[in-house]
Formats: C-alpha cells, sequence, structure tokens
C-alpha cells in the first residue's frame, strides 16, 4: 500500500497510549514500514506529557487504562494541543465507549481486530481530517448523535465498575472462560475471579448468566 504522509509529503507521526506492553511493541514493529512512530505511554500522566512534547499527527489511543483511560487523555489534550488528532484502538466494541471517546474529540474509532494494512490507512484518514470507524461501530455514533445529539451517554449501575471490570463484564457475557479473559487482557486468572466477584457485588448479583443478560439490555457485549 502507498505509505501515509503529510501534504508536505513527510511520513505521518504517530503517538501509542496503551497500558499493555506487549501490544504496543507489536503496533510499532507493525506499524513501522507505514509511519514514524515518535513516542508510547502508558498511563493518562505519562501519555499527557509526552504528547504535549513531540506533537504527533495522530494519537492511537486505548480506551480503559488503570489511571482514566483515553477520555482523560483526550480531555486534558484537546484545548492545549488542538491540531493532534485522536484515533481510539481498542478491545472494546461497546456502544457507550464509543459514543464516550467520539463525544470526548476522537476522530475515530477502530478495534484491535483491524489489520496493519487498515490501520495505517485510518491513520492516514484521520490526519487528513476524516472520520474512521470500524464497520459495526459507526452505527452506534449515528445512532446516538441523530437521536439524542445534546444528551450523554450515562448509567448510574455501570459507573459504578471500573474500566477494567467492565472489560472483563463484556468478555464473560460473551462467554468466555476464566482463563481466555486472561490471556485477552493479559492479566492472570486470579485477578479476572477478583473483578467478577467485584461486579456480582456492586450490580448486586449471583453468577454469570444475570450478569450477562445485564450486559445484553445495555448493547455491552
Amino acid at each position: 500500500m502507498t505509505e501515509p504522509a503529510t501534504d508536505e509529503g513527510r511520513r505521518l507521526t504517530v503517538f501509542l497510549v496503551d497500558d499493555h506492553a506487549m501490544f504496543r511493541a507489536g503496533v510499532r514493529a507493525e506499524l513501522g514500514a507505514h509511519v514514524d512512530v515518535v513516542g508510547e505511554a502508558s498511563s493518562v500522566s505519562e501519555a499527557v506529557s509526552r504528547i504535549a512534547s513531540t506533537t504527533p499527527d495522530v494519537v492511537l489511543l486505548d480506551v480503559h487504562m488503570p489511571d482514566g483511560g483515553g477520555r482523560a487523555v483526550l480531555d486534558a489534550m484537546r484545548r492545549t494541543h488542538p491540531q493532534v488528532k485522536f484515533l481510539a484502538l481498542s478491545v472494546s466494541d461497546a456502544a457507550e465507549d464509543v459514543i464516550g471517546l467520539i463525544r470526548a474529540g476522537a476522530r475515530g474509532y477502530v478495534t484491535k481486530t483491524i489489520s496493519p494494512d487498515e490501520l495505517a490507512a485510518a491513520i492516514k484518514r484521520v490526519a487528513d481530517g476524516d472520520a474512521v470507524f470500524s464497520p459495526r461501530l459507526a452505527g452506534f455514533v449515528l445512532d446516538a448523535f441523530a437521536a439524542r445529539p445534546d444528551v450523554p451517554v450515562a448509567d448510574p449501575e455501570l459507573d459504578q465498575l471500573t474500566n477494567r471490570e467492565r472489560e472483563v463484564l463484556r468478555l464473560l457475557a460473551r462467554g468466555y472462560a476464566y482463563k481466555e479473559i486472561a490471556k485477552e487482557l493479559y492479566i492472570s486468572i486470579k485477578t479476572v475471579e477478583t473483578h467478577v466477584s467485584n461486579v456480582l457485588r456492586k450490580l448486586q448479583m449471583s453468577n454469570r448468566y444475570e450478569l450477562s443478560r445485564w450486559a445484553a439490555d445495555r448493547r455491552l457485549v
């Protein structure tokens, strides 16, 4: 494919924000032939500082991180560095995550199942000012902004859960075993069990089947 470049002919610069080092390394390796990866961060505070100093064309931004996630990075950067564009790259394809980041200022949202060539093309489109979504996700945004353009997505019960608990809940509701969830999220099986226990307690439910129905009702699956 054609190498993504700016109007001036230089290669696009990209910054990676994700709390999984192995994932960042993989993305860096895959994108190296297409763009210049000028930095990376694993936390919100680190991301804000390093994005400000590198001023990349596009930031690839994970949605869920331990200290606030992609929304916090966007909130911190959009006023001081409006020229930097953000493309969410996440394992989550939940409607409220997609809508929340777009409302916060992201130019697009793709899932981590995207191929390297597709991701490079998405980065170029976002840098050019276009909006980019994985096919299934575009409908969430259209529905939300057409039906209730000024009303934020809110769910008091869901807001009780941490970002990591939401990730575990979604995978659990999709039928993943604890071992598979641990592998997907790069955490231990014991940690998965702890998160599930916390979710059950907070939502006052007794088993994973009740959680699955609850998640399906909220289009989290």
